[in-house]
């Protein structure tokens, strides 16, 4: 047990890796699912044995391993986990299980090699969440990009080869970005990729203006902000369910988790330059992508874009600089994964039976599906942040931490929240209520115990983080308090708009 405690990280990073092996070895489908499965349930208790040993009250770097890799560049494989990224590290093994159930009946062609994708876009992400050297953090970005391109091209929709190539497209670009700006910190920080040392130098401001930008943009075309949005929407439309749920729940994490993890510490006074600007982008997109997402005939694409609106939300909180925005935010990046991998779920359960994802195609789902439609209006009324779900507090935080800076801010963000309503509650009305437009739609089967079983995980967390959101928030709130002394160059309780801590 003490060797497991010792190296956590390490086994959690390795089991996805040593799966793909095991995989390749497993003979017939049914037990290449089964096996594939097994690996991701492993890795998710792997992920409650590492939340378990946390320590809430410390504000550093936790389950830190540290080996020499490349001793001539002072690169090293180096590990750890803090309050906000620990978060990043359970929604992905949460979810990662999820999607190998989503696709049990989806994927009928080549499912050792969709499955093995999993594990390993699943083996990346753990990596680029706990990385604490840039070269291994780097590396695992881009390993990242090439399984979702494969998803999309081999197991997407019609237009499945030109919306891989748009996102592998913006995803290099945002790479080359990230690249120069690493770079630009190994020469310019003491040659040393540590992000702990990294993170503790000082920049000119020239050099903070110029390296912020390299990581902002590169951030901001994964989460992906306006206007680096529009890969996004092809990419859902086209990929498979599962790869949807991997897109969505997680990869667009990434961005956000960079801006907490790079930006912020890093570049503090180019934030504090940029922050006007980006908060009012931030402002702009969620009323942008609410508004795209009121005019989709394509349940999908309504899904997308209410991302872009949500997304908006996380870079509203992550740029006022205090603890109530911060904590929204992480906690609006969490939220997301959940509601928006059981809406593309949900979707997915109804294209498999229609092989239709157009809004017109369906119509009195409440009376063939009435398990379906239950559960789909919970993720429904969940996304636009009904309280008592958990969206409603990770926006309500955001909302709270922005009135300190601008009021107006506040007020026209709330216009995306009534946008959402708007376009949730419509999609509701079209899809469950009234008669069905076609007569498949009549005689559709309700879901069946697997997808259930898929659902249910995701309804418990929505109902438990909207009613008590405390684990969650006590978990972070030592190392969002650390982000922001950093940033900010003060004590929390001594700046004005800042919550007092006695």
């Amino acid at each position: 047990m003490a060797i497991l405690m010792d190296h956590l990280i390490s086994w959690m990073i390795a089991v996805p890796f040593l799966g793909i092996v095991i995989l390749a070895i497993v003979r017939d489908e049914e037990s290449i699912r089964r096996t594939a499965f097994g690996i991701t349930i492993a890795e998710f208790f792997l992920s409650l044995i590492l939340c378990g040993g946390f320590d809430s009250t410390q504000q550093g770097m936790q389950f830190v391993e540290r080996v020499v890799w490349m001793s001539t560049f002072n690169i090293q494989y180096a590990v750890g986990v803090d309050g906000i990224s620990i978060l990043m590290v359970l929604l992905t093994a949460f979810l990662c299980p999820l999607c190998v159930l989503c696709s049990w009946t989806g994927i009928t062609s080549r499912v050792r090699a969709f499955l093995s994708l999993i594990l390993l876009v699943e083996g990346a992400m753990i990596v680029v969440f706990t990385a604490l050297d840039l070269f291994l953090f780097f590396m695992l970005w881009e390993v990242t990009m090439i399984p979702m391109y494969f998803m999309i091209v081999l197991w997407g929709g019609p237009n499945r080869i030109a919306a891989g190539l748009k996102f592998v497209l913006y995803s290099l670009t945002g790479s080359l970005l990230l690249l120069v700006g690493i770079l630009g910190v190994y020469l310019n920080g003491g040659h040393t990729y540590d992000l702990l040392v990294l993170s503790e130098q000082y920049y000119s401001s020239n050099q903070q203006f110029w390296l912020f930008l390299a990581f902002f943009l590169a951030f901001a075309i994964k989460m992906p902000m306006v206007p680096f949005h529009t890969w996004l929407p092809d990419a859902h439309s086209e990929a498979p369910t599962a790869g949807s749920v991997i897109l969505a729940g997680v990869l667009l994490k990434m961005g956000g988790y960079g801006f907490l993890r790079f930006c912020l510490p890093m570049f503090p006074e180019a934030s504090a330059n940029f922050a006007p600007f980006i908060l009012w982008l931030s402002v702009v997109a969620i009323i942008y992508g609410g508004y795209l997402a009121l005019a989709q005939t394509d349940l999908k694409k309504l899904v997308a874009y209410s991302s872009v609106s949500h997304m908006g939300f996380v870079t509203l909180g992550i740029f006022v600089f205090n603890s109530q925005g911060i904590q929204g935010a992480v906690l609006q990046m969490f939220n997301h994964g959940i509601t928006t991998a059981a809406l593309f779920i949900s979707v997915g359960i109804l294209y498999e039976r229609t092989h239709s994802r157009a809004i017109s195609d369906y119509g009195g789902l409440h009376k063939p599906m009435p398990r379906f439609v239950t559960l789909f209006f919970l993720f429904s009324v969940a996304a636009f942040g009904l309280p008592g779900t958990c969206n409603f507090i990770g926006e309500f935080l955001v909302l709270v931490g922005t009135s300190s800076v601008s009021f107006a801010m506040v007020l026209i963000s709330m216009g995306g929240i009534v946008l959402a309503a708007a376009y949730m509650l419509w999609m509701i009305q079209r899809v469950v209520l009234g008669e069905p437009s076609t007569e498949a739609a009549k005689i559709l089967p309700d879901i069946s115990n697997r997808e259930l079983a898929t659902l249910i995980p995701l309804a418990i967390l929505v109902l438990c983080i909207g009613l008590y959101p405390g684990p969650l928030m006590e978990m972070m709130d030592e190392s969002v308090i650390h982000l922001i002394e950093q940033t900010t160059g003060l004590r929390v309780d001594e700046v004005s708009h800042l919550p007092h801590r006695p």
